[in-house]
């Protein structure tokens, strides 16, 4: 059986016997197919028994860990593939496609979300005095091979599911503290960094993200967003494409499309009006690209969308809030 969907693949015999106490711990709090809140804040079980097609999504800031099954993500030209063992992070918001694979009711697909902010990993930063490795990295999203350590960490937040909640909240907090500290200071420590810098007012293009983030329903022009930042449109377009892997309007109009459609899924308003709210000043042009990114024109994808109970399948994206930064 292809490895991508045989659930726990070979792993070597260290790792072996933590991932697999992990994944029973988690198949106790998850017994049905779905999202799966817990008392700790920050942590979501997902579970999943059917494979999902590509579904478009915004990635928000989060941190998933495989435990069986996998996931791929497409965003622009790349492809991303987490098996069991991996973990996934996006570390700003990322629109693309994102598919769950499973092998069925044996061996479902599981998933482990904690969601972070920059600000928690600043203050890790700082408190413990970390230095960026010295090394490049220009990622928005990325794959990495978990260890013994960060499993082990991974058990102690679910075994804090069966505390008290006032001492899981006070307890997990510290977990969470101590799992920022061992990927900062581990092998992906140059990448997790990346957060930070991504989030700052400074010039340059994470401020250029942050700020089609804040004000996707403007128009602009590449050369004005250049400029505002003191970049030129070609080291603008290098540096936003070497992150998000898209331009920049690109990268405005699956942000603006994606609104539209929580939008409409929430039936506050009819097409038309979703358009207008998003940026768009011509409902045709607003079809268009709504069925080239969807699949579907918005009503008949509005309808399979409610029908399949599709939106809420994956548990590394969320749908936008309007008007508010993506958190």
């Amino acid at each position: 059986m292809d490895e991508e969907l045989s659930g726990i693949p070979d792993l070597d015999e260290v790792r072996q016997p933590a991932l697999e106490q992990l994944t029973a711990l988690t198949k106790r709090k998850a017994v049905s197919d779905g999202r799966h809140p817990t008392s700790i804040p920050f942590l979501t079980i997902n579970r999943y028994s059917q494979q999902t097609p590509p579904i478009p999504v915004v990635l928000t800031p989060s941190f998933c860990l495989i435990l069986q099954g996998s996931k791929k993500l497409l965003f622009g030209e790349h492809i991303i593939l987490a098996r069991a063992g991996d973990f996934l992070t996006s570390l700003i918001a990322l629109p693309g496609n994102a598919q769950v694979n499973s092998t069925g009711e044996a061996v479902p697909y599981i998933g482990l979300r904690l969601d972070f902010t920059t600000r928690e990993i600043a203050s890790v930063i700082a408190e413990a005095q970390l230095k960026p490795q010295d090394k490049t990295a220009n990622a928005g999203a990325f794959i990495g091979k978990t260890d013994t350590e960060l499993l082990e960490l991974f058990i102690r937040l679910l075994r804090l599911l069966d505390k008290p909640e006032s001492e899981a909240l006070f307890l997990s907090g510290l977990v969470k503290r101590e799992l920022i500290y061992k990927l900062l200071s581990g092998e992906y420590g140059h990448l997790f960094f990346q957060q930070v810098f991504f989030d700052q007012q400074a010039e340059g293009v994470g401020n250029a993200i942050a700020w089609i983030k804040d004000h996707y329903t403007r128009s602009f022009t590449v050369e004005e967003l250049a400029k505002a930042n003191n970049m030129s449109v070609s080291g603008l377009h290098h540096k936003f494409k070497a992150v998000t892997s898209m331009g920049p309007l690109q990268y405005q109009k699956q942000l603006r499309l994606q609104e539209a459609r929580r939008l409409l899924l929430s039936g506050s308003m009819d097409v038309t009006t979703a358009a207008l709210e998003v940026g768009y000043e011509s409902p045709s042009q607003f079809n268009r690209e709504y069925r080239r990114l969807f699949g579907l024109p918005p009503l008949q994808d509005i309808k399979a969308v409610k029908k399949n109970a599709a939106a809420g399948l994956l548990e590394n994206s969320r749908l936008l809030s309007p008007a508010k930064s993506f958190v």
